[in-house]
């Protein structure tokens, strides 16, 4: 599944905050032990594996030495025009940005299609100047906007509205890129079952899943940006989940239906089994997480998705990334498996992430997938599908969720979909009535998602065109018919 290209790559795909983990078919547990005197598997930072080699300082003079390195931009020192930035990596992003985006002043023709609503009612007033590329950086923001000084100046009230938060995003990659130590990725570990989480928001659950205090509003940004994707998942699968039945809780008799049926799985009893052969007892196959169109998601560092698996301390996950961008950011797991009877898509298989967590890869359409019967059957109990961001109703990439989608409301399997706004949700929500004429259920009401990503997101083909992942959330699902008999007498 391919995505919608409303967003530059930049905004749509996670710019390697961490490199990725290395390439492997089937990796080892995360957990690692360590002996003095003999070689050890560590843990970086971001989930990235290396062997070591242990010496009498202990472990903590890495850390401290990293800490101690001078980073290349002070704290006080992240503002910078993007030609002009210290970091080479901005430097041709700000090149792109005026190869490829338009100034928006009224007096040019349009050159896309309207992105957002407002955009939309006023496509008919369009000027007669032909299109032209930006080149004049705003001095406020420092991000390329319009074409020269003087669109600039006659547009500035409409820039206001938006330059704040575009100096805000100017300011967090500087911060991305300054060579700091990152405490906030240091991330909690397993969730005591005593211990309730509470998802009413971000500050709530960082606090309750005992990460490490963050009292910058930078830190937070940084750090929700990779966790949205696991725990906007987490926080409508869980028991505790903020979205309920009742008014405002925007969960619908269908979906809760549906959710219980996953949160049985994934909150199994006590039986009281145990480690001998008395306590064996049978259990439930893994609960498996179909995430489609996968693209920046997939090169998540894993210890990201470990979070997932930590808020279910008895449930298990087999979470399988599918699409043909389902690699990207991922080369140096290049070539892949070769396709065999035994892995007759070439997945890349990684299952030793975590104890209860496997991880799988397809560089292929879900549809392919499904019309081979690689996954039959489905279960409601077992199954959801996840969707970031698939752009159904956008012109760039409907096409191709045309014949998937029916296929997904054959399996009724519950099916959770995020948006960048309420206008590209609306527009999805739309595009599967029409395509399913009304043959499915609503599970989750769409609205803004509680665990969206803090830190705005830049699309360099457009830079008046800025979102933040995972905004918003709805859920649905191929709508059941029950079977009654008739009272013939």
């Amino acid at each position: 599944m391919t995505r919608s290209f409303s967003k530059a790559t930049s905004s749509r795909s996670l710019r390697k905050t961490s490199s990725p983990s290395p390439a492997t078919h089937s990796r080892r547990p995360i957990r690692s032990t360590q002996h003095k005197g003999t070689l050890s598997r560590s843990l970086s930072l971001f989930g990235q594996s290396k062997v070591v080699e242990d010496d009498p300082v202990p472990s903590s003079a890495a850390s401290y030495e990293s800490q101690s390195r001078p980073p290349v931009l002070r704290s006080d020192d992240l503002f910078h025009s993007f030609t002009n930035s210290p970091i080479p990596e901005i430097r041709r992003r700000a090149a792109f940005i005026r190869q490829h985006a338009y100034c928006p002043h009224p007096d040019h023709r349009l050159t896309r299609t309207p992105t957002d609503a407002d955009a939309s009612s006023s496509a008919a007033s369009t000027g007669s100047q032909a299109p032209a590329h930006v080149d004049f950086e705003c001095p406020d923001c420092g991000i390329p906007v319009y074409c020269s000084e003087k669109h600039w100046g006659e547009d500035y009230e409409a820039h206001l509205q938006i330059c704040d938060t575009l100096r805000q995003i100017n300011e967090d990659d500087h911060d991305l890129r300054s060579g700091r130590f990152f405490p906030e990725f240091e991330y909690a570990g397993p969730q005591m079952e005593e211990a309730a989480v509470n998802m009413t928001n971000w500050d709530t659950f960082l606090y309750t899943r005992q990460f490490e205090a963050i009292n910058d509003d930078r830190s937070m940004r940084q750090v929700t940006r990779l966790l949205t994707y696991p725990v906007t998942i987490g926080s409508i699968l869980h028991e505790l989940s903020p979205y309920n039945i009742r008014k405002g809780g925007r969960l619908t008799p269908e979906g809760l239906k549906s959710l219980s049926a996953l949160r049985y799985t994934l909150h199994p009893p006590k039986t009281g089994g145990g480690e001998g052969i008395k306590g064996l007892r049978p259990e439930a196959p893994p609960v498996r997480l179909f995430i489609l169109g996968a693209r920046a998601e997939s090169s998540l560092p894993r210890n990201v998705w470990v979070q997932l698996a930590h808020l279910f301390p008895r449930g298990k996950f087999h979470l399988i990334f599918i699409g043909p961008e389902s690699m990207t950011n991922r080369d140096d797991e290049f070539p892949l498996p070769p396709r065999t009877p035994s892995n007759p898509f070439g997945a890349i298989v990684e299952d030793r992430v975590w104890p209860t967590m496997k991880i799988s890869t397809i560089v292929d359409y879900y549809h392919t997938l499904h019309k081979t019967g690689q996954f039959y059957p489905y279960d409601p109990y077992f199954d959801c599908f996840v969707m970031f961001h698939p752009g159904l109703g956008h012109p760039a990439s409907s096409h191709e969720w045309s014949e998937t989608v029916p296929l997904l409301l054959e399996t009724k399997a519950p099916i959770i979909v995020t948006g960048y706004a309420q206008y590209d949700m609306d527009r999805d929500i739309e595009w599967v009535r029409k395509t399913c004429h009304g043959e499915f259920d609503m599970l989750m009401e769409p609205g803004e998602n509680i665990f969206r990503s803090l830190r705005w997101d830049l699309n360099d083909l457009d830079p008046q065109d800025i979102s933040c992942g995972n905004w918003g959330v709805w859920a649905f699902r191929g709508k059941r018919y029950e079977a009654t008999t008739k009272n013939t007498e």
